[in-house]
């Protein structure tokens, strides 16, 4: 489980990660992630949000795919630098794949937006 000050709440900081100028984003078949680094001196942790619309499927799938993309997160979370917001975006292929396909898509494009920013993943 992700812990609660690592998790992204607010519409407003889900709208920052995704639609600022500031941030960036990196995308595969299955997921996107977008990024911003926020003030790291304030202390603010690494935060993570997701966004798994109803295009992926129904409520048990979408609740299946948050559940995985979770727990993948909180393991690579000690990897994100603090200061940095990041929001998962599952596009529809992501309701029927695997874990190990969600890691394998989910690695690198962290990787990418975390460089982008100027952090270390």
């Amino acid at each position: 489980m992700l812990p609660a000050p690592n998790r992204l709440r607010q519409r407003a900081d889900f709208t920052s990660a995704v639609r600022s100028s500031g941030g960036c984003r990196a995308g595969s078949k299955l997921l996107v992630v977008h990024g911003i680094r926020t003030d790291a001196r304030a202390g603010l942790p690494p935060r993570v949000g997701f966004v798994v619309s109803r295009g992926i499927g129904g409520a048990v799938v979408r609740n299946r795919t948050k559940r995985r993309l979770r727990a993948l997160v909180a393991q690579r979370l000690p990897g994100i630098p603090a200061g940095v917001d990041l929001v998962v975006r599952a596009n529809p292929p992501a309701g029927t794949a695997t874990s190990g396909e969600l890691a394998g898509a989910l690695d690198p494009l962290v990787r990418r937006v975390v460089g982008r920013l100027g952090g270390a993943a």
